[in-house]
C-alpha cells in the first residue's frame, strides 16, 4: 500500500492540534512538521509520539525543512501569529504578518517540487488561500482553504442546540468571507430535507430569531478567542475533515474557500462556498439556489474581499 505523507507548516496551537487530530484518526503513516521554532515543533512531535501505543497504527513523525515537502500528498498550511488578533475584532489584523509569510513560503513550497493538495487555515483565509494558489501554480482545485467550514460547523451546532435536532441531520451553510461579513442563506437551511420555513409553520422550536442565530455563528470564534486567546480544537477538526475527503476521494460537499469563476455571479476571488471535495481537491463549486436578497448579501461580502485583496496588494506588490 502507498503510504500517505502529510506536511504541516506552522506548528502553533492550531498546527499542533491538526497533527494530533490527524494522527488520532489514523489518516497518515508519516507526518512532516515545519516551523521557524524547531524546538516547539519537536516538543509537539514528542508529545504526540508519546501516545503511539494508543494510535490506530504506527506513524513516523519528523521535524524537517521545506525541501522535504516534495513527496507529501497533502500540506496543511497553518502559519500565523494569533496574538495579533488582540489588536482588533477582525481577522484582517493577521494580514500584515500572514501575507508576507505566504509569499515567502509559497516560493519555498514551489521550489521543493510539491505537486499535491494544499489546505490553508491561515487568516484572513480567503486572501491567504488566493495568494498561495496564485504563487504555487498548481492545477485548479489543488489549493483551497477551510474558509467558512468552521463557521458552518458553529452555525449547525447552534441550530442543533436551539431545535434539539442532531447536527448530522441539519443542512446549513455560512457563505462569503471567513470573517465578520459572512452570512447564512436561510432559504437553504433544512432539517433532514425539510426546509426550516416549513418546520416553523407547525413547530415552535424552529421559530427562533434568525439574525441572532447568524450572529452567534459569526461571533463564535471571537467568544472562544477572548476566553483563552486562541482557537484550536474545532479548526483542527475542520481541517481534518477536509483531509479525510481528499484522501478517500469522498466527493463530499464541504464549505471551503475556493476561487469563483462565474459561480454566484462572481469571479477572480476566493470565498467560502459549498464545493465537492475529493482526491484532486475541489472538483466543483456547488451553487445554492439563493434568493435575490441573499445574492445581494453574497455580492456585498465579495466586494469586501476585493477591497481586502487590494489592501494586501498595495502593501506587498
Amino acid at each position: 500500500m502507498k503510504k500517505t505523507k502529510i506536511g504541516i507548516i506552522g506548528i502553533g496551537n492550531v498546527g499542533a492540534h491538526v497533527l494530533y487530530t490527524l494522527a488520532l484518526q489514523g489518516l497518515a503513516q508519516e507526518f512532516l512538521l515545519i516551523d521557524i521554532d524547531e524546538k516547539k515543533a519537536g516538543a509537539d512531535l514528542q508529545d504526540v509520539f508519546d501516545c503511539a501505543m494508543y494510535l490506530p497504527h504506527p506513524v513516523r513523525m519528523s521535524v524537517g525543512t521545506f525541501s522535504d515537502l516534495k513527496d507529501c500528498d497533502i500540506i496543511v498550511y497553518s502559519v500565523g501569529k494569533i496574538d495579533l488578533l488582540r489588536q482588533g475584532h477582525n481577522r484582517l489584523t493577521e494580514l500584515n504578518f500572514n501575507i508576507p509569510a505566504a509569499i515567502e513560503n509559497a516560493r519555498k513550497i514551489k521550489e521543493s517540487g510539491f505537486t499535491g493538495i494544499l489546505i490553508n487555515i491561515s487568516n484572513p483565509c480567503d486572501i491567504v488561500t488566493r495568494e498561495l494558489a496564485n504563487r504555487l501554480g498548481l492545477p485548479k482545485g489543488h489549493v483551497f482553504g477551510t474558509g467558512t467550514g468552521l463557521d458552518t460547523a458553529r452555525l449547525v451546532a447552534s441550530l442543533s442546540k436551539r431545535t434539539g435536532i442532531d447536527a448530522k441531520s441539519i443542512t446549513a451553510y455560512m457563505l462569503g468571507e471567513h470573517g465578520n461579513d459572512q452570512f447564512t442563506p436561510w432559504s437553504c437551511v433544512s432539517f433532514h430535507g425539510r426546509p426550516l420555513a416549513d418546520w416553523a409553520k407547525t413547530d415552535a422550536r424552529f421559530r427562533f430569531d434568525l439574525q441572532e442565530a447568524e450572529h452567534a455563528a459569526v461571533e463564535g470564534g471571537w467568544k472562544v478567542y477572548y476566553g483563552k486567546f486562541r482557537t484550536e480544537y474545532a479548526i483542527a477538526m475542520t481541517a481534518a475533515r477536509a483531509v479525510h475527503a481528499v484522501l478517500f476521494d469522498e466527493n463530499r460537499i464541504l464549505p471551503v474557500s475556493f476561487e469563483l469563476d462565474g459561480e454566484y455571479g462572481e469571479s477572480g476571488i476566493f470565498a467560502g462556498v459549498p464545493a465537492i471535495v475529493g482526491q484532486k481537491g475541489v472538483k466543483q463549486v456547488v451553487e445554492l439556489p439563493l434568493r435575490e436578497e441573499e445574492k445581494e448579501r453574497f455580492h456585498v461580502c465579495c466586494e469586501g474581499i476585493r477591497r481586502n485583496i487590494g489592501y494586501a496588494q498595495e502593501l506587498y506588490s
